[in-house]
């Protein structure tokens, strides 16, 4: 009988679990108060309890995290600027769900070369 199975795959390599990249990269206080207070101010906005408009804004996908950094400490600025009218929370992502030729995400393709190095792109994400 002919091999018919997985005939195209040529490597294989097991990812990085989440626990162990919780356990390498495990959460601050000050972030762990950060994304508490969020979900609390987005749940009253969403309720009615806080009259704030919430804009939710990011790029489309990341491919580079310094610029990311960037983008998030400009956003920050905005946020205090218009703190009393509007809440600012920028989303990320971290993968191209729709792209199935090219670049597929800082995730799948963190070197940008093809290489899928995907532990690295987690850790980078």
């Amino acid at each position: 009988m002919k091999n018919t199975y997985n005939i195209h795959i040529t490597n294989s390599e097991t990812a990085i679990t989440p626990a162990e990249l919780k356990a390498e990269y495990p959460i601050t206080e000050k972030a762990s108060e950060t994304v508490y207070e969020s979900r609390e101010i987005i749940n009253d906005i969403l309720s009615g309890k806080d009259q704030r408009i919430l804009a939710i804004l990011g790029p489309c996908s990341i491919h580079n995290p310094d610029s990311a950094l960037d983008y998030a400490e400009r956003l920050m600025l905005l946020k205090e600027l218009y703190a009393e009218k509007i809440y600012i929370v920028m989303r990320v992502y971290f993968e191209k769900p729709r792209t199935t030729i090219g670049w597929r995400g800082l995730i799948i393709d963190p070197d940008l070369d093809g290489s899928y190095n995907i532990n690295n792109g987690l850790r980078a994400a």
